[in-house]
């Protein structure tokens, strides 16, 4: 029976290896020696990949691609995607190039204003803490002047504080909603930073409030933390054209227009299939979050949360047929820095910026709505017309070969067998053992 283990992130890499050989690996060697592989030969660049986390043991590789010909605000760019997914960057790219041949993608920040919260307890008369929250508003602002010291500098910092009852929802419970701007900061720490200090001080003044001296009724701080539900921080992408200008060797603009035009409707109707229309959607925006060293999770919590807030869940995506102009847009709420965190720290991600040409973090939040909307075109496309496993599958052929150990010359036979073919995992798996034998 396996025994906890005390004191494990004060052992060396190696000993921390030495332990999960011995008790979770049965001591092989092999499994040691894939850990040691994935380590840089460059041990002061290990070094800073060992520091990101506790307790690493190696790195784990994902592909970082690239996607070009991406059009946006007559602006040419390449994106750097970072995906294990076989036909996202492909996807991409073509999308990239059929809207380059028809003027390019459209993109516009609506608003930059994040938030947080200082989340309390209060049980008595709401009268009370709403007078407090008028006097002790001035000394919570007061109170970060040191912390918003630089970011009030470059023009950002806290914008307003209100107080939020919902002792309705649930009983004595109250909110201070804090709005900031951090401008080319994700503002993570930053925000958290003033909520904490904020919260503080409203504790310390509220004991010597008068109103709740006489009641012995005190509010009580929670917890204060930022939200990554971010409506107020929006982009919107477009891509327009003619109708005719659709029309494809093998597809009629018109009935290809209509028909994703009703694909897009379906993902606003139907909760199934809005979530995987909305998943596409992020293996775009996802790719280039994780190029760029920003928060990938904190990003898909508040794009989701925003699909949902008409209280149901439906499409990120809008599609119009007016006039004969074919209009596909996305509006997302993404929360992005270009300063901070590993944005400044991870050579790669250093890289990736220094491939979009230094953007600041609005020019950020376009590219990243851009790279989900085209993601989204490609989908739908392949959906009402081939389906979306002919151009899938041809991808993910090189995956299947890769796991059946196939030789170069194995690869070079089947990608060209498999040009005519339907591609399967038994269809490949049949095609080695024919060609084997």
């Amino acid at each position: 029976m396996k025994q906890p283990v005390s004191g494990f992130s004060k052992k060396t890499k190696a000993e921390k290896i030495d332990w999960l050989a011995s008790n979770y690996l049965q001591d092989n060697p092999s499994a040691i020696d894939i850990l040691k592989k994935y380590w840089n030969e460059d041990a002061q660049l290990q070094q800073l990949h060992d520091d990101f986390i506790e307790n690493t043991l190696s790195n784990y590789y994902l592909p970082f691609g690239i996607a070009p010909n991406f059009l946006i605000n007559q602006k040419l760019y390449a994106l750097p995607m970072v995906t294990e997914e076989s036909s996202v960057v492909a996807a991409a790219s073509n999308a990239a190039k059929f809207w380059l041949e028809r003027g390019g993608f459209e993109a516009e920040v609506i608003s930059t204003e994040k938030n947080g919260q200082i989340h309390f307890n209060f049980f008595g008369n709401e009268k009370d803490i709403e007078a407090f929250f008028e006097v002790v508003k001035p000394k919570l602002r007061n109170s970060i002047q040191s912390i918003e010291k630089n970011m009030k500098a470059r023009g950002g910092g806290l914008l307003e504080l209100s107080l939020v009852d919902k002792s309705h929802i649930l009983e004595g419970y109250f909110h201070i909603h804090a709005t900031f701007e951090t401008l080319d900061a994700m503002g993570a720490n930053f925000i958290n930073s003033c909520l904490e200090q904020m919260a503080t001080v409203f504790e310390e003044e509220a004991k010597s409030f008068e109103k709740f001296q006489k009641e012995k009724m005190y509010p009580e701080v929670v917890m204060s933390i930022l939200s990554n539900y971010v409506p107020e921080c929006l982009v919107r992408a477009q891509v327009s054209c003619r109708v005719d200008e659709l029309t494809l060797k093998h597809h009629d603009g018109k009935q290809f227009a209509e028909k994703f035009v009703r694909a897009i409707e379906i993902a606003k109707t139907e909760t199934r299939r809005a979530v995987t229309h909305n998943k596409g959607i992020m293996n775009g925006v996802d790719a280039v979050v994780l190029a760029t060293g920003n928060d990938f999770r904190a990003v898909e919590a508040g794009v989701h949360a925003y699909a949902a807030r008409n209280s149901y869940y439906g499409s990120l995506t809008h599609a119009k047929i007016e006039d004969g102009i074919f209009t596909f847009w996305i509006e997302l709420p993404l929360a992005v820095g270009t300063v901070g965190g590993l944005t400044s720290l991870h050579p790669l991600t250093k890289l990736a910026f220094e491939i979009l040409q230094k953007p600041d973090a609005k020019e950020l939040m376009k590219i990243l709505a851009v790279a989900g909307l085209a993601q989204n075109f490609a989908a739908i496309r392949s959906l009402v017309t081939t389906g979306i496993q002919k151009g899938h599958m041809k991808m993910h052929l090189m995956n299947i070969l890769n796991q059946l150990h196939a030789t170069k010359e194995e690869k070079k036979i089947a990608m060209e067998f498999f040009i005519a073919n339907p591609v399967s995992h038994s269809a490949v798996v049949d095609f080695l053992e024919k060609l084997r034998s």
